[in-house]
């Protein structure tokens, strides 16, 4: 695999199937397969509503631009993502709904396949 410039606006556009946002993807392991291995996209939330569950899939998701959001799932987890560049880790098995803090913003997300790939463990401060 080489590496490829990417320029933001000609990424292609996949709107969620909730109509809470959209998702542009630069680049995926197996290439196009809905299966992959690894995933790196830019997502847009633009109203609150439920995070799809992805089972069997490790999540990173760092916020680009915006306000942020809340990440919560009952007994699960409680996260605020409001602080630009800091990264979140979590499960996709875990059903989350999202609440904006402001108007709409962005994130950087990396989703891996448990076993096929995997994240580092976050660091604790």
């Amino acid at each position: 695999m080489s590496l490829t410039r990417f320029n933001f606006a000609g990424l292609p556009v996949s709107p969620w199937r909730n109509g809470g946002g959209e998702t542009r993807e630069i680049v995926s392991w197996p290439p196009g397969e809905p299966d992959f291995d690894w995933r790196a996209s830019i997502a847009t939330i633009a109203q609150d509503g439920p995070f799809s569950a992805f089972a069997g899939i490790d999540r990173s998701i760092t916020l680009l631009e915006g306000d942020g959001v809340r990440l919560f799932s009952a007994g699960h987890i409680d996260h605020q993502l409001a602080r630009i560049g800091e990264p979140f880790a979590f499960s996709g098995d875990v059903a989350l709904d999202a609440t904006r803090l402001g108007g709409a913003s962005q994130d950087f997300n990396i989703m891996t396949r448990r076993p096929a790939a995997s994240l580092p463990a976050p660091r604790r401060r």
